[in-house]
């Protein structure tokens, strides 16, 4: 496998850089959102004794960050009226989503869920659909703002940031909420709407940034038929269109798509967990044809220009594809599969370390503080390695460690509770996945075209967990037929395909086509 050739010194240099060194804030700002809309905000409803069923349905208020690349593309493309002019493409897009953030925090910060939950559902999807969109600036701005050869320095600074943001969302802020007064079996609005408060004036850390750093470069941008702002409005118009009726039709069909599946899993005599996925996956389905056919009326009538969609969403498809050519479908295949065998052990890794009899501070404390220092060693270790021998010699390596150390986990299911052979594990785990994760964050960079970056990215990042997850929500059915340790071997398995898919891509795929000896 071929290697960039940079010498220690240099590779050590490079995270001097100020464009690497931005990144560790500009994460730390994306990887604040998220646990707000997660764990700390369950915690929070459950507090205010909002039912469990209730509490869950908050988790897809987060749905905006895997389906962030359907409005990508608008981030691209359209300019905010002045900000664009003041700050440029890039940052200004930052600075609107930031601020947008900041707003959807303060609103919850100000909404008591004890009385008014519908208003707190709606500031944790606006908080959703600002993080995404931050997402999608944050890797589009990576990408432009320094060449190939540090964007795997720039991915584990990023990872960095984004743990270290993590952690104050959620460990952090719990405990502010518990030096606000917030008690065990006491609801406390007042802890509770503070601690809100405070992650909202953290969250200045990235505004900062954003008005510090300058504007990448972009040349080459393709013109656009997007010429007047009638066409921006009629366009973003098309859009909230489109995902109004996507919502509707997917909230609507509840009660008549249920009944289907849970009958055709009986006629199957398939297990009822599969009538719930397949339910859920016959409303997206029905949801998307419905949202497609509005959309396609709508521009039939004229409201949207078809060359204006085709400029959006089909030109950067095509123009992945015309790169690639035959090898597109194999760096799909590796985009898809990469963090199978980590994803897939995850979801369910919580149920095992308490299934094995370790205590909720034992996990808390080994499997998160002591696992995220881990991680974010792995990921300055991974950009130091991916400069110094090549991205695809270290992510052939993070995929043989992740895979490597699922067996690890094997080995802790036949041990029980553990606890030092659980910092073993969670060290080699965590490790592995930090260099993994700043290797294949930087493949994925080197995949997009700079006229496409943002859509690229995003749906690159999106087809990355897709399949993973899936399967992943089968994770605690496997477990129940074949026990932990031939899961464990399971999840090792999985990951042998993609140091095939690894090594092809290495010796077929360059520079957006075949090489000469495919």
């Amino acid at each position: 496998m071929a290697a960039e050739g940079k010498g220690w010194a240099a590779a050590w240099d490079a995270y001097r850089q100020p464009q690497v060194l931005t990144l560790f804030f500009l994460g730390f700002s994306a990887g604040l959102p998220l646990l707000l809309i997660f764990s700390t905000l369950s915690l929070w409803l459950r507090d205010a004794e909002v039912d469990r069923s209730t509490v869950t349905y908050f988790s897809w208020a987060a749905l905006g960050y895997s389906f962030k690349f359907i409005w990508a593309p608008i981030v691209d493309r359209l300019p905010l009226p002045f900000l664009t002019a003041l700050l440029g493409r890039r940052r200004s897009w930052l600075l609107l989503a930031q601020l947008l953030i900041i707003s959807a925090i303060l609103w919850m910060a100000f909404t008591d869920p004890s009385k008014h939950l519908t208003l707190m559902a709606f500031a944790a999807v606006l908080l959703g659909f600002a993080g995404a969109t931050q997402d999608i600036v944050i890797d589009a701005y990576r990408i432009e703002s320094a060449e190939r050869e540090l964007q795997a320095m720039m991915a584990s600074m990023y990872i960095a940031g984004y743990r270290v943001g993590m952690l104050v969302a959620g460990a952090g802020a719990l405990n502010l909420a518990v030096w606000f007064g917030a008690e065990e079996g006491v609801y406390d609005y007042i802890a509770w709407q503070w601690t809100y408060i405070s992650m909202a004036a953290v969250m200045l850390v990235g505004v900062i940034t954003t008005l510090t750093i300058t504007e990448p470069v972009t040349p080459d941008k393709p013109a656009s038929s997007l010429s007047s702002t009638g066409d921006y409005l009629r366009f973003l118009l098309l859009f909230f269109v489109v995902v109004s009726f996507f919502v509707m039709s997917f909230f609507s069909v509840r009660g008549w798509v249920t009944p289907i599946a849970s009958g055709f899993t009986d006629y199957l005599l398939v297990d009822l967990r599969l009538a719930g996925f397949m339910a859920e996956m016959l409303r997206l389905f029905f949801a998307v044809v419905m949202a497609f056919f509005w959309g396609r009326l709508l521009v039939r009538v004229g409201l949207v220009r078809s060359v204006v969609l085709r400029e959006t969403y089909l030109d950067p498809v095509a123009d992945f594809f015309h790169r690639y050519g035959r090898a597109a479908i194999l760096v799909l295949l590796l985009v898809g599969l990469y963090r199978i065998s980590d994803i897939v052990l995850g979801v369910i890794s919580n149920v095992f370390y308490q299934d094995m009899g370790f205590s909720k501070d034992q996990i808390a404390n080994i499997t998160k503080v002591y696992g995220l220092i881990m991680t974010v060693m792995g990921g300055f270790l991974g950009g130091l390695l991916a400069l110094r021998y090549g991205v695809m010699r270290i992510l052939f390596l993070g995929a043989l460690l992740s895979a490597g150390t699922n067996l690890l986990f094997l080995l802790l299911a036949q041990s029980g509770a553990d606890v030092p052979l659980l910092i073993m594990v969670i060290a080699a785990d965590n490790l592995s996945a930090g260099l993994a994760g700043a290797a294949f964050v930087a493949y994925l960079s080197g995949l997009t075209h700079i006229a496409f970056t943002a859509f690229q990215y995003a749906l690159f990042s999106s087809l990355m967990t897709l399949l993973p997850k899936l399967l992943g929500g089968y994770s605690g059915s496997i477990v129940d037929a074949v026990g932990y340790e031939q899961f464990f071997l399971f999840t090792a398995l999985l990951g042998l395909p993609v140091l095939v898919l690894i090594y092809l891509a290495d010796r077929y795929v360059e520079h957006g086509s075949l090489t000469d000896d495919g």
